[in-house]
């Protein structure tokens, strides 16, 4: 079998040429990075768990009518995605404090938002993905004025459909981030949701104890982060049969 040409290697995600004009195929590892990759462990299962419920939630939004890469899962552990290009921003939407937002304007986090605040940040590992302003966007061409209407505009589609779903399973969306990509049919651009949605990508908190079932876990040292996501996964019947991933230090060279 002839090697797959590699496109991308990220923390978290590989993507690889996909076997039709515009399409890539997207792996899932089991890496788990926190603190801008400060903090690294392989979580042995997290990949599987992440595909599908990232193949779940973009499914979903796509019978909505909110667009999205999101062609077909493959296998475990990959999934056929359309090729976009990537606006490099991160599209943070928040419904309650916590995070960076708690820490920069000192609010209880948990605390009650006057709305669902969406903020933008520039896509620079290296800068440690600062916090812009739409001025900042438009002044360096990241995106256009219409660009960002739209965007903001899928952002509330995305958080009014999962709050809601998540609510269903008693789970609070409390923050996600998405990232947005530009595909072209014809001479028309429009904006598509991509990368992925999953516990990696957003704060999910039980409505009734709190508990933390994100990467939080792993940041704050909290418990096992398999048990959270697969809990997530469960209340979902992503993967009911699903065997909580185990966690591993990562192994240095």
């Amino acid at each position: 079998m002839a090697r797959r040409k590699l496109v991308y290697d990220g923390k978290a995600k590989t993507l690889y040429e996909g076997p039709e004009p515009g399409t890539l195929v997207q792996y899932f590892k089991d890496d788990t990075t926190a603190n801008n990759a400060q903090k690294h462990a392989i979580v042995e299962g997290k990949g599987v768990i992440n595909n599908r419920l990232s193949e779940f939630f973009m499914t979903a939004l796509s019978g909505i009518g909110v667009p999205t890469h999101f062609i077909r899962r493959l296998n475990m552990r990959e999934q056929l995605i359309r090729s976009v290009e990537i606006i490099p921003l991160e599209v943070v939407v928040r419904n309650l404090a916590a995070g960076s937002l708690s820490r920069r304007l000192g609010l209880e986090e948990g605390s009650a938002l006057p709305r669902p605040i969406i903020e933008f940040y520039f896509k620079d590992d290296k800068l440690g993905d600062p916090l812009v302003t739409e001025e900042h966007i438009v002044a360096f061409g990241w995106a256009s004025q219409q660009d960002l209407d739209d965007m903001v505009a899928l952002a509330v589609r995305v958080n009014d459909f999962l709050s809601g779903l998540l609510l269903g399973v008693g789970i609070r969306l409390v923050d996600f981030k998405i990232e947005i990509g530009r595909i072209w049919e014809g001479d028309f651009m429009r904006l598509i949701v991509a990368d992925e949605i999953s516990p990696d990508s957003c704060r999910l908190w039980d409505i009734e104890t709190g508990r933390k079932l994100d990467k939080d876990v792993f940041r704050l040292d909290l418990g096992d982060l398999g048990d959270a996501y697969t809990e997530v996964a469960r209340r979902l019947g992503v993967m009911p049969e699903v065997a909580a991933p185990r966690t591993r230090p990562r192994l240095m060279n």
